[in-house]
């Protein structure tokens, strides 16, 4: 008996002993806890609870010129409904009055729908804290409406804290990138890979990735708190918005070259069209227009290509040797050349002919020029096929294998073979003389006729003037001119009046009569077809100049691929006739802006001159002058009456011949071309006579002679 109560006084002693310091190691815990590393502790939930997360900064705007934006962005809100954050007698209490209102603002169901799917969210047999809201994502402006909507409202802290009862939306911010003015200008615009999160999306083209740095801003920081069931944002830094980027592009004149290039691509069912206007002085380009076909007669503006395609720029490139001829004295735009039958051999037999032309006979080399006669590869292999090199190197000094380094991606290398080239045969030199074996972009190809038009000096196509912040330049982008003419004044002046022959005497006598004056040249060259070659017979129809012909204000070039054979496809008709209406109509809104009177700058303007209704409604709208329709028609015919302009319906039948008499010369080859006519003129002012009569139907290709009094 001794023994069981000492064997039981011994476990309850252990047992006290045991729970004594079991105590005593929990409550030495609990001040450790507390007391010494209670600091360090508070700081871990701190940081649990307030987690640093970015704010996304705003990209900044794309901007023509004047500050009218071309690219943007707008957020949008996805919304859900969380039922539970609200308590349960005010969830009944409010949720017939949201249900109303949320019918009111979207409009795709019926306030009952709207209540039953509420009701199921909290308690259905499947509750849901993660409701769509609406049928559509909501703007700024909307989401701002809906947080002042029953049990949508954002609590204030002590409402919040005393009842605990929290907004049930749920919104998601996303942003969509806008460009308002559609396919003018896309590709130059660019886009962003909008497919990646708004903090990982980044310009993917154009202007959007060339500046990417400048749009996209800094994000700034936010510490978001729990309380109550609320997110509570505490921003701690500011982000700091992306700045805008004003561009050189002018909204007018890119609608007039955008809306003229695509008239002219459909009429032609062609395959892709190129057009660029770029400002003499500056390189400012003030309008880029890349159209490539989709589908039946649709274009898209989907690719670069004025600046990544790389093209055989034909009769264009002429200029090129003119100029070497020129500059080493070995030609004068006078000395008279025979060229006999047209017909030119060089090595291993290899034929270039002027068959088109006919029996050329003897010539002047400014004729050679002004008629795009082949017979320039006879003088280029004469002076240089024992000095290939200096030819070439003429090429070179005129920059013409050199990139323009644009800011833009994707642009190509130029390439002009030199004699040590494994690929040069004995029949290369003749070749590069017309613009074949040679690989150049309408971009690069329209720098280098910008020079010409200003003074010798090439400048870099500049796409951008400057970078803002609101109001504040925060950088400007400056104009890079070349100091080093391209060759001597004498030669520059010799061959500028050979590009105005071009348009007076020569292949583009259909852009003559304008009372500003055009220089330049066409084009109308073969397209290779991989190893198949020029077997396709497809064409490259090209025009490139400047205006006004003294005093150049514009350069332009206009490239139409691979148009339909049976409604034409030489240069000076399928692509002039895009540069005349671009010349015409900018010449007029730069006359405007300059304070000068419309008859002072054009005394066809604007009475005189027949056209699609739509482009001089726009056109009126920019000088301020006031028009009257009579009826609706595509092709209208202005007529003064008193002080406004009356536009009276003007039905052109172009299967027949029209009847051009009494319009003015641009107006008749207008009509006759587009009817496919060929056409020749004598005389000026209105025409009097033309010799097939109106209304006779003739096969296309015809010709037709028009005199003017």
């Amino acid at each position: 008996m001794e023994r069981d109560n000492l064997l039981t006084w011994r476990v309850g002693l252990i047992y006290t002993v045991v729970a004594v310091a079991s105590s005593l190691a929990i409550v030495m815990k609990i001040l450790h806890v507390q007391v010494w590393e209670g600091q360090r502790w508070k700081q871990q939930d701190r940081m649990e609870l307030v987690k640093e997360t970015k704010i996304q900064p705003s990209r900044g705007n794309i901007c023509a010129e004047d500050g009218r934006v071309m690219a943007f962005t707008i957020p949008s809100y996805t919304l859900h409904f969380d039922a539970f954050a609200a308590r349960d007698m005010l969830f009944k209490e409010k949720v017939d009055s949201l249900a109303m209102m949320l019918s009111g603002l979207f409009g795709n169901a019926s306030p009952a729908v709207y209540r039953q799917q509420l009701w199921n969210a909290r308690y259905g047999a499947k509750p849901n804290r993660y409701l769509p809201l609406g049928s559509r994502r909501v703007s700024y402006s909307e989401l701002q409406r809906l947080q002042g909507f029953p049990l949508l409202r954002p609590p204030r802290w002590r409402v919040l804290l005393e009842r605990g009862s929290a907004s049930c939306l749920i919104s998601v911010r996303q942003e969509e990138r806008k460009t308002p003015y559609e396919q003018m200008a896309r590709r130059t615009i660019g886009h962003l890979d909008m497919d990646k999160k708004e903090a990982d999306r980044r310009g993917m083209s154009g202007l959007e990735e060339a500046y990417e740095r400048d749009l996209r801003g800094i994000p700034g920081l936010r510490k978001p708190g729990m309380v109550a069931g609320q997110w509570i944002p505490l921003t701690i830094e500011e982000p700091e918005h992306g700045h805008d980027v004003i561009t050189t592009l002018n909204v007018d004149y890119q609608y007039i070259v955008h809306e003229a290039l695509l008239r002219q691509l459909e009429r032609y069912n062609a395959h892709s069209g190129v057009a660029v206007l770029m400002e003499v002085k500056t390189g400012d380009v003030k309008a880029i227009s890349n159209l490539h076909r989709q589908g039946e007669k649709r274009y898209t503006e989907d690719l670069n290509h004025a600046l990544r395609d790389l093209f055989e720029p034909g009769s264009i490139f002429k200029v090129a040797g003119m100029i070497a001829l020129l500059e080493d004295d070995l030609v004068h735009p006078d000395d008279t050349v025979d060229l006999g039958n047209g017909v030119y051999r060089f090595h291993d037999g290899k034929l270039l002919n002027d068959t088109s032309h006919g029996y050329v006979g003897k010539v002047t080399v400014r004729q050679i020029f002004e008629r795009s006669l082949n017979g320039i590869s006879t003088l280029i292999f004469a002076h240089y096929d024992k000095q290939r090199k200096k030819f070439v190197d003429r090429l070179y000094d005129m920059q013409l294998n050199r990139k323009l380094d644009v800011e833009i991606a994707g642009e190509a290398s130029p390439l002009i073979r030199y004699p040590t080239d494994k690929l040069w045969s004995g029949n290369t030199l003749p070749w590069m003389s017309i613009g074949y074996e040679v690989m150049v972009t309408p971009m690069q190809m329209l720098a280098f006729y910008n020079a010409l038009a200003n003074d010798g000096k090439r400048v870099k196509p500049r796409f951008v003037k400057e970078i803002r912040d609101g109001e504040e330049v925060v950088r400007r982008v400056p104009v890079e001119v070349v100091d080093r003419s391209i060759c001597s004044q004498s030669t520059l002046s010799h061959v500028r009046r050979m590009m105005e022959g071009v348009v007076e005497n020569g292949t583009a006598r259909n852009l003559r009569g304008t009372s500003y004056g055009i220089a330049g040249k066409t084009g109308t060259a073969r397209i290779a077809e991989g190893t198949q070659g020029y077997q396709q017979k497809k064409y490259l129809a090209s025009f490139v100049g400047y205006f006004p012909a003294r005093e150049p204000l514009y350069s332009c070039i206009v490239m139409v691929e691979d148009p339909e054979q049976g409604e034409g496809y030489y240069g000076n008709v399928v692509s002039g006739n895009v540069f005349r209406e671009i010349s015409d109509k900018v010449y007029a809104l730069a006359s405007a802006k300059r304070g000068r009177s419309v008859s002072q700058e054009m005394d066809c303007l604007p009475v005189s001159k027949n056209g699609y209704r739509r482009d001089l409604l726009t056109l009126y709208d920019e000088l301020d002058i006031r028009v009257k329709e009579e009826g609706e028609s595509e092709w209208v015919t202005p007529s003064l009456v008193e002080d406004k302009i009356v536009l009276r319906p003007w039905n052109v039948d172009f299967s027949v011949v029209p009847n051009v008499k009494r319009m003015g010369l641009r107006d008749a080859l207008h009509v006759l071309e587009n009817s496919g006519l060929n056409v020749d003129v004598s005389g000026a002012g209105m025409v009097v006579r033309q010799t097939i009569e109106p209304g006779r139907r003739v096969s296309r290709g015809s010709y037709i002679h028009i005199e003017l009094r």
